[in-house]
């Protein structure tokens, strides 16, 4: 995944935030578990409960979309596509929008089911500089991304958002390595601050193996964790197959990127992102697992290319999607 496809898609598409910004006390908003520690590892355990979903429609359909500086045309597009949900990703984190945003969620009636965020600083997407750059692993930009997430926490506070979500990066598969426990002293000073502004942390699948993702939420330790299942990353980056996947992150899964890849065959680049039904995830066997997991969230289309072909490709997905969901 590039971050030009990722911009290009997330400003050419569309979407921002909740639709009723249903206002949820903090102390219940963010729990996974009753306690201050992460849920026990599991096959056999549901999906989370998370009370934002109460009283919603399981498995509604959304898009991760850039709210750009113009929301209203951004929901305009999500209520043009008959989305109800939406994920927001915001590249530069502007507290001046909350009205605003607060303003079109009500006036298009969109759910926002999470803000999104990266950077800041320089991102690859590839399998060499990757490591290097993306998410809270890379040292050198690894306290002002710290300091982002906070500000983009803030932001989904005012505007009534119940999570936060971010590629944390190339988590290391040895939790003896010096980053891997910097890494997870960051995402709990992260963590911890969605704490307490009453929301959710959510860690994009993608970079990490599914059994990392796990060690490391566990080893983060606190209550308000959570994972945004992107089918496609974990193909993409050669990590897993989702159908298996799915049995170690079911746990924890709050949100779901709903696209569809190839494996890659170059060991210096991702596999190629394609439409939904063209690729190697097995959308029915997903669809099947999430409803027997009781997973009540948003499934959320994400397609990384520009264009007119792009709408075309959201609405097939959202067509193929529907007829599975039921």
């Amino acid at each position: 995944m590039s971050k030009q496809n990722r911009r290009a898609f997330l400003q050419t598409s569309t979407g921002v935030l909740a639709a009723g910004l249903i206002s949820i006390d903090a102390t219940t908003r963010h729990g996974v578990t009753a306690n201050d520690t992460a849920p026990e590892f599991g096959a056999s355990q549901l999906a989370p409960t998370i009370p934002a979903n109460e009283g919603k429609k399981p498995l509604r359909l959304g898009l991760i979309i850039d709210i750009g500086k113009d929301p209203d045309a951004a929901m305009a597009k999500v209520h043009d596509l008959a989305l109800p949900t939406c994920q927001v990703y915001a590249e530069e984190i502007d507290t001046d929008l909350a009205s605003c945003l607060r303003q079109v969620l009500n006036k298009y009636q969109i759910e926002a089911t999470s803000l999104v965020v990266g950077g800041p600083g320089k991102e690859v997407w590839n399998f060499y500089q990757g490591p290097l750059t993306i998410g809270l692993v890379p040292r050198e930009t690894r306290d002002a991304r710290v300091a982002h997430i906070k500000k983009a926490s803030d932001l989904a506070k005012k505007c009534g958002i119940e999570a936060v979500q971010t590629h944390c990066g190339f988590i290391p598969e040895n939790p003896n390595d010096p980053l891997y426990k910097e890494t997870v002293a960051a995402i709990r000073d992260v963590a911890g601050y969605c704490k307490r502004n009453g929301q959710n942390f959510r860690c994009e699948t993608g970079q990490e193996t599914p059994i990392t993702l796990v060690r490391t939420i566990q080893d983060v330790g606190l209550d308000n964790q959570g994972v945004n299942f992107d089918l496609a990353n974990l193909i993409l980056y050669g990590k897993a197959n989702p159908v298996d996947a799915i049995e170690l992150l079911g746990p924890y899964v709050q949100g779901i990127h709903a696209k569809d890849g190839l494996w890659p065959t170059n060991p210096r680049e991702l596999g190629q992102e394609i439409p939904i039904g063209k690729g190697k995830v097995d959308f029915p066997r997903i669809i099947a697992r999430l409803k027997e997991l009781n997973y009540r969230g948003a499934v959320t289309i994400e397609r990384e290319i520009s264009g007119p072909q792009q709408m075309e490709d959201v609405r097939g997905a959202k067509a193929s999607l529907e007829k599975l969901i039921g």
